[in-house]
């Protein structure tokens, strides 16, 4: 079922997925190095990373809520 949900998804929905991994991805190794060297400045930096991930992560969700929505009314 996986494979069919990739496969029909909107170009859109690929994009916002992709980038919302990479930026949390981003975001925690930015936090890991920050932590574990003491730098609490980087550390803090790494928050609003992983945030916007998180946020282009739900945009993702609602794209892709919308498409579904509008096959159903077909």
């Amino acid at each position: 079922m996986l494979e069919q949900i990739w496969a029909t998804a909107s170009t859109s929905y690929k994009v916002l997925v992709f980038s919302a991994m990479g930026l949390i991805a981003v975001g925690l190794v930015v936090s890991i190095v920050g932590n574990a060297s003491g730098n609490q400045g980087l550390a803090l930096a790494s928050l609003p990373v992983i945030g916007v991930g998180l946020l282009l992560h739900v945009t993702g969700l609602v794209v892709r809520g919308q498409k579904i929505r509008k096959s159903y009314k077909k």
